[in-house]
């Protein structure tokens, strides 16, 4: 029970990576709010949705004093809520930029810049970034999302420096997943799988259970030594 009687909040809650770490996260013994822009349902009474867009700052603000309201402190906070409007470069609208920027490194942002300070307040906590792959390594078809997922890094490189300090001992590390087999995976045609798993040193992609347990570690004690990390869980990809 690496968290128990911790409260954890994972944006992206409600399908896929978020979803399989909000089911570990309460299997370990957190309280969890699932904060998704659709309606999370989960069968373990120790998960609770909470409609979020993460882009929005007023929204993330209510959900932070909400969170605190309800459950008292923060003790986990995991920024996975993501999306993708993949162009070429000289293809994509400034609408495909903006909303995959707004989503997936202001997000990130708008939380973080809450729950960091109080986090340091309690005295600790942890913060685990969901980045990418395609973040560490760029992508062909992908400025929107590698900027954003390379932003999420510097960003938590930062947050890992400012929110230790005084004594705050707020650990901020990022995992990097590579193609992992969720719903956003649906629409790809099965030789480009097969062409990403042939890319690996394992021979395959990823589970959304592999991600969770990542970042079950960091988001426990037996991480309490290891911030300001990048922890590619790819099975050996290089793009």
């Amino acid at each position: 029970m690496r968290l128990q009687n911790k409260t954890a909040i994972v944006t992206g809650g409600a399908r896929g990576i978020g979803q399989a770490m909000c089911e570990l996260f309460a299997s370990e013994g957190a309280r969890v709010l699932a904060a998704d822009m659709s309606d999370p349902s989960y069968e373990n009474p120790s998960v609770e949705g909470y409609r979020l867009d993460v882009s929005d700052p007023e929204a993330c603000k209510a959900c932070f004093e909400y969170a605190v309201g309800r459950y008292g402190k923060i003790d986990v906070l995991v920024n996975n809520a993501g999306i993708t409007r993949d162009a070429l470069t000289r293809k994509m609208t400034d609408e495909m930029w903006r909303k995959v920027l707004d989503v997936n490194l202001s997000g990130v942002f708008n939380l973080g810049r809450l729950v960091g300070p109080h986090m340091q307040e309690h005295g600790g906590g942890s913060i685990v970034c969901i980045s990418s792959v395609v973040g560490e390594f760029g992508n062909i078809g992908q400025a929107n999302y590698a900027a954003a997922k390379a932003g999420m890094i510097g960003l938590a490189k930062t947050w890992a420096k400012e929110f230790a300090m005084k004594g705050g001992n707020v650990r901020v590390n990022v995992i990097a997943p590579g193609y992992t087999m969720t719903d956003i995976l649906s629409t790809v045609p099965q030789e480009l799988l097969d062409k990403f798993a042939a890319m690996t040193m394992l021979g395959r992609l990823g589970r959304p259970e592999e991600i969770a347990k990542a970042a079950l570690f960091l988001a426990s004690d037996d991480a309490s030594y290891v911030t300001g990390h990048v922890l590619s869980v790819n099975g050996g990809m290089r793009l």
